[in-house]
């Protein structure tokens, strides 16, 4: 099994994905506007709204990823898709029994959830399948810019393609630091940076390791 080395990145301040979406402004604005029409209960209307108003802050307090928020554009049409699918039929029924429509809400927010925090992790799991430094384009939920995820896989088929994917970090970490070729870190061999030792290697600590040698 490949290991992902996440490099250069901040975690991200407490938004939601969704809003990121295109759609999400249009739809949220309507779901809001006709949530008095869902619920024979009075006291729905108000749990309600305030669950579509803190959608996405909430979104971001219930992720508790050990990585930053960054979604790819792809995973992140399918995730919206798949909520506001689910949101519509919601919406498409009349009035609902008394505490039906929050718990329909929460059962929904829930499953995005899930759906954020899997896509988020498929697309790290992902660099298992090359060798060495990869990059991946991908939307910050911190402020829905664009940003990138630059990670490491060693799933690499020979000694050959191994030392160049070790090199190549070498030379990203190098860049990283911007340190000067004087005091290089690149050096033909790393005990700490071979297959045994990477199961729990960070960022952090390979450039400990690196900085030994």
């Amino acid at each position: 099994m490949a290991l992902l080395l996440c490099l250069g990145l901040t975690a991200a301040l407490a938004r939601g994905c969704l809003h990121c979406h295109g759609n999400f402004s249009e739809k949220f604005s309507f779901y809001r506007h006709h949530v008095n029409l869902k619920s024979w209960w009075v006291g729905d209307i108000p749990v309600s709204g305030s669950l579509l108003t803190d959608w996405s802050q909430d979104t971001m307090k219930e992720l508790h990823l050990a990585i930053p928020a960054e979604i790819t554009r792809e995973k992140l049409n399918q995730v919206a898709n798949a909520v506001y699918k689910r949101m519509d039929q919601l919406y498409q029924g009349k009035m609902y029994f008394p505490g039906y429509f929050p718990n329909e809400l929460r059962a929904i927010f829930r499953e995005q959830v899930h759906l954020i925090q899997n896509a988020i992790i498929e697309s790290r799991i992902d660099c298992q399948r090359h060798c060495g430094i990869f990059q991946y384009e991908t939307i910050s939920c911190t402020n829905c810019t664009d940003s990138h995820v630059v990670c490491f896989g060693y799933n690499c088929e020979s000694s050959v393609q191994w030392e160049t994917a070790v090199q190549g970090l070498l030379q990203y970490i190098n860049k990283w630091h911007k340190q000067s070729t004087s005091t290089s870190l690149i050096s033909p061999s790393f005990t700490c940076l071979e297959p045994p030792h990477l199961a729990n290697l960070t960022l952090e600590n390979a450039s400990e390791c690196l900085m030994q040698h």
